[in-house]
């Protein structure tokens, strides 16, 4: 998994600047700089300014200002109580540890603003190692504890001990060469208090040996267990109740080393009340010879072997049916093909208006890949004008199975059209096309019904490029742009994306109505698309929203793919002055209102780290 911080690969200078001329992308800048100032003073302030500024003209560099905190903050953290206290316990498995390395490690721990943990030492190293025991010894602090083993039990052996002689309320796991932020601990358990939560985890970057020069960073979204699913983007800084952790087993399972950690991590929040993300910066990975950091980047055969075992079984717990297998390319990634449930059927909508060479590729491309018989096709016919349109339906009729035409005479309304459209349907689930998408991958119609077959789903999306085979759609965050905008618009298309966002399926706020299937019921539920305030622009992204609101999540799956030939039937509405685009500023200008809160609040599934300036994540 790397960051997106590439510094050749950024807009320039004077374009990045340029960008916040706009109005809304300055009053976002505004809105953190004035946060910034109330809550943490201008100290902290002139640091996230300078922070935003490196983002957006030079890319990511190692002045990670926004997120160490203030010798200020320390103090005051150190004076802080909340009305819980819990012991945390810091259980770190040791083998044949440099000694710098160990010594960084342990005064990170001991220098943390939050009083009340203890440091579990669980030392496996060989007698050739002996330094370890005595280099701990010197720091002479009561708070840690030193399991000297006989005999090495690997990291999950060892991790079990260390875990039966911590006393604490929560553990957390640390490794032997890594360092944590010194407001860490005061975080978890500031965040514990604010939400009740059970296990928490934390943004980390990784730096090399010295802990100097930037290699990565993780950014990672709030809570989203496809994406989970898809790969370990929690990693650290994970802690967790001593509660959940006997829930969950009591222990780490030595038949996935390798990959103990993400099949620990999965078991935890399977049972686990409440799980948080804080998005800071509290885990330092050292990227080294023998490090954890440098065997992921290694990418070890048993190790993607046992990751992709550990989400197979999480699948069997939690009744999930399906077959997982690794990401070829990338290490520590996994597709899931998940079961159908019987009698699965489809109503494909798909307006219209002339346009039958586009028509006819996106009829034919869906038959050719749709993966399933179940399902149907309604065109919906709007206004069009051309005679061999209409020559081109009766084609239609005889060629392709199950194909309805119906008419919509009304101005273009594309959410009127979907919702009419929805009436003469009668499969269990709906898939909004636009004509002017062109499915590239077998089994299309199959790999979305396997989520939207879930009771937990709302919307599902597919992966789609731009004819220049770039990425057009990938999932929708709000707040890009100052409403909302596309997951990684503008990479290549086999660009595997930050985090492996574009090689795995994501949770995401929402999906392009440009293909987004949904069931049915849900979809008269909520009274289909918004015909009043959103017949054009911003449709999709509303009714998305609505189904999160009703605690369902959204989904996109990469491994349904197509062509989008975005606005080529109407044009560009967002460029194309006059009554077209006013009516757009309308509703994008109805979207923000709606949705303030939410933009204020930020996307849940896009990290606060990022540029809300721009679509692509800061790359060109």
């Amino acid at each position: 998994m790397s960051g997106a911080g590439n510094p050749a690969e950024r807009d320039s200078v004077g374009k990045a600047l340029a960008r916040t001329a706009n109005p809304a992308h300055f009053a976002s800048l505004v809105r953190r700089g004035i946060s910034c100032v109330k809550h943490r003073g201008f100290e902290a302030a002139g640091r996230e300014v300078g922070y935003r500024v490196d983002l957006m003209t030079k890319g990511e560099s190692w002045k990670f200002r926004a997120d160490i905190p203030l010798k200020r903050d320390l103090r005051m953290q150190k004076k802080d109580e909340f009305p819980l206290m819990p012991l945390i316990s810091v259980v770190v498995p040791l083998y044949n540890t440099p000694v710098p390395f160990l010594k960084d490690m342990i005064k990170s721990v001991l220098h943390q603003s939050y009083p009340n943990f203890e440091l579990v030492l669980v030392d496996g190293s060989d007698a050739q190692h002996h330094k370890t025991a005595e280099a701990v010894k010197k720091f002479g602090d009561r708070r840690i504890v030193l399991c000297k083993m006989a005999a090495n039990e690997g990291i999950s052996g060892n991790t079990n001990i260390g875990m039966r002689e911590a006393t604490g309320d929560y553990f957390a796991l640390l490794d032997h060469d890594d360092k944590l932020s010194p407001n860490a601990l005061y975080e978890v358990v500031r965040t514990i208090n604010e939400t009740g939560a059970d296990f928490v985890y934390s943004d980390e970057i990784v730096l090399d040996s010295v802990m100097k020069k930037l290699g990565e960073y993780h950014f990672k979204p709030d809570y989203s267990p496809d994406t989970l699913r898809g790969c370990n983007y929690i990693t650290h800084f994970a802690v967790f109740s001593r509660e959940l952790y006997e829930a969950a087993g009591g222990e780490l399972h030595r038949e996935f080393d390798g990959a103990q950690d993400y099949d620990l991590i999965l078991r935890l929040t399977e049972k686990a009340k409440r799980v948080e993300h804080i998005p800071k910066v509290l885990y330092y990975w050292r990227r080294h010879s023998g490090s954890t950091a440098q065997d992921i980047a290694a990418a070890k055969p048993e190790a993607i072997d046992a990751g992709r075992r550990a989400v197979q079984a999480h699948l069997e717990r939690v009744g999930l049916h399906g077959t997982t297998e690794a990401i070829e390319g990338c290490p520590g990634a996994y597709h899931t093909r998940y079961e159908l449930a019987e009698h699965q059927t489809v109503s494909v909508i798909i307006p219209n208006k002339d346009h039958i060479k586009d028509l006819d590729r996106c009829l034919k491309s869906l038959y050719r890949n749709a993966g399933m018989r179940g399902f149907e096709v309604i065109v919906v016919e709007n206004n069009s004008t051309e005679r061999r349109t209409f020559e081109y339906y009766g084609y239609a009729r005889k060629t392709f199975p199950h194909i309805h035409f119906v008419k919509y005479g009304g101005p273009f309304n594309f959410s009127a059209i979907n919702n009419y459209g929805a009436r003469f349907a009668h499969g269990e689930h709906l898939l909004l096309l636009n004509n002017d998408v062109e499915i590239l991958t077998p089994d299309f119609l199959r790999e979305m019904v396997s989520y939207s077959q879930r009771p937990d789903v709302g919307a599902v999306g597919a992966k789609l490029f731009y004819p220049d085979n770039t990425i057009q759609h990938a999932g929708v965050f709000i707040g890009l742009g100052g409403s909302a905008g596309h997951n990684h618009k503008g990479h290549p298309k086999d660009s595997a994306g930050d985090m492996y966002r574009l090689a795995t399926t994501q949770n995401m706020s929402a999906v392009t109505g440009a293909c987004l299937m949904v069931k049915r019921s849900l979809y008269n539920e909520l009274g289909g698309l918004d015909e009043k305030n959103f017949a054009v622009a911003y449709n999709d992204v509303d009714f998305c929203l609505r189904l999160r609101e009703k605690g369902l999540l959204n989904v996109m799956t990469p491994f349904a793919q197509a062509n989008h030939y975005e606005s080529k039937s109407r044009g560009d509405d967002t460029k194309s002055g006059g009554e077209k685009q006013a009516r757009y500023e309308a509703e994008k200008q109805r979207f923000c209102e709606k949705y303030a809160n939410l933009l204020e609040q930020g996307d849940p599934y896009y990290n606060p780290h990022f540029t809300l300036l721009y679509e692509n994540y800061g790359y060109k």
